[in-house]
C-alpha cells in the first residue's frame, strides 16, 4: 500500500494545447502538458462534476517525459466585423427584412432602428442593416456595429508525451486507468479542438516516476506490423519534468496544481518540479499499443 506505483499515460494527437495564462485574444500553450490539464482530463474521464472536490486525484505526483516535443503552431483568427451575406431564408421568414432589402435606397435615408424580430430563432448574428452590394447585387450588411476581434491561438503539432501519475494507492490508479479507456465524458488534449489518438492508459508499474521513465522505451512513431522487430532504443535522452512533494534546492515552482475547477477558470496553487535528462535503459520495455 505504501510502495509507490505509477500510471503511465500516453498523450498524443495531431494537436495539443496546454494553456497557462491564455485569455480570449491570445491563447498560449505550454511546451508540455500541465498537471492541471491532465488532472482535468482524468476528472472528465471519471465523470466528476466541475465543482466536485478532486480529493485523491489532486494528490498524485505528476511527471511528463517529452518523447516528441512537437512543433509550435500559430492559428490566426478574426471574429466579427466585415460584411455578411443575408441568407434567402432570412427574407422568407421575416417580412420586415424582405421589405427593407427591397427598398435599400430608402433604408439609407431613414433613421436607423431595430431590424428583424427578436423572437426569430433563425437570426444568426449578422449586422442588422441590409443593403445591396453595388458590384454583385448581393444582399450584405449596410452597417458594421463593431470592429473585428483578432485572436491568436497556439498549439503543439505532432507531439507525444509520456505522462506518469505516482501514488501509493494502486487501486486509485487502476480506477483512473479504466476511466481513461472508458471515459464518461469527452476527452481532449487541453482544448476541445484537440482529441487524443490511440491508447491513453498504458499500464501501472511499481516504482517512482523517474524509474518508470527510465525503464520504458520512447513512444513509437509508426505502426508496428506483426513479425517486424521492435524499433531499437536510440541514444536520444528526452527531457522529463518530475514533481517533488516539497520544495528543495534546485527545484522550481509552477502554478498549475489544481485546487478546484469551475466555470470561472478554477483555482490553482504552487507545486514544485525538477527538469532532468532521462537515460533510457537498454532493457527498456517496448510498447504494444494502438496508435
Amino acid at each position: 500500500m505504501n510502495d509507490p506505483h505509477v500510471l503511465l499515460v500516453r498523450l498524443a494527437g495531431p494537436l495539443q494545447s496546454w494553456g497557462l495564462t491564455g485569455r480570449f485574444a491570445r491563447r498560449d500553450t505550454h511546451t508540455r502538458p500541465t498537471k492541471s490539464g491532465v488532472i482535468g482530463l482524468c476528472a472528465a474521464a471519471l465523470g466528476l462534476a466541475r465543482e466536485e472536490p478532486l480529493g485523491e486525484l489532486a494528490e498524485v505526483l505528476f511527471g511528463v517525459r517529452a518523447d516528441r516535443p512537437g512543433t509550435p503552431l500559430r492559428d490566426y483568427h478574426t471574429v466579427g466585423g466585415g460584411t455578411y451575406p443575408l441568407r434567402p431564408r432570412d427574407l422568407l421568414t421575416d417580412h420586415q427584412r424582405a421589405e427593407k432589402a427591397a427598398t435599400a435606397s430608402a433604408l439609407r435615408d431613414s433613421e436607423p432602428g431595430p431590424f428583424g424580430r427578436g423572437e426569430l430563432e433563425a437570426w444568426y448574428g449578422s449586422p442588422k442593416y441590409v443593403t445591396a452590394d453595388p458590384i454583385s447585387g448581393a444582399l450584405i450588411s449596410g452597417e458594421v456595429r463593431r470592429h473585428a476581434l483578432i485572436t491568436e491561438r497556439w498549439y503543439l503539432a505532432d507531439a507525444a508525451f509520456l505522462v506518469g501519475l505516482e501514488h501509493p494507492d494502486a487501486a486509485l490508479l487502476e480506477r483512473i486507468a479504466h476511466a481513461l479507456e472508458h471515459p464518461k465524458r469527452l476527452l481532449w488534449l487541453g482544448r476541445k479542438a484537440c482529441p487524443p489518438s490511440g491508447d491513453l492508459a498504458l499500464g501501472i508499474v511499481p516504482g517512482t516516476l523517474r524509474e518508470a521513465f527510465e525503464t520504458h522505451a520512447l513512444l513509437p512513431e509508426d505502426l508496428c506490423y506483426e513479425g517486424e522487430p521492435p524499433a531499437p532504443v536510440t541514444e536520444v535522452r528526452p527531457w522529463a519534468w518530475i514533481e517533488s512533494p516539497r520544495p528543495l534546492p534546485g527545484i522550481g515552482p509552477l502554478s498549475d496544481q489544481p485546487v478546484r475547477f469551475g466555470a470561472d477558470g478554477g483555482v490553482h496553487s504552487i507545486r514544485w518540479e525538477t527538469r532532468c535528462r532521462i537515460t533510457i535503459a537498454s532493457h527498456a520495455r517496448g510498447w504494444d499499443i494502438i496508435l
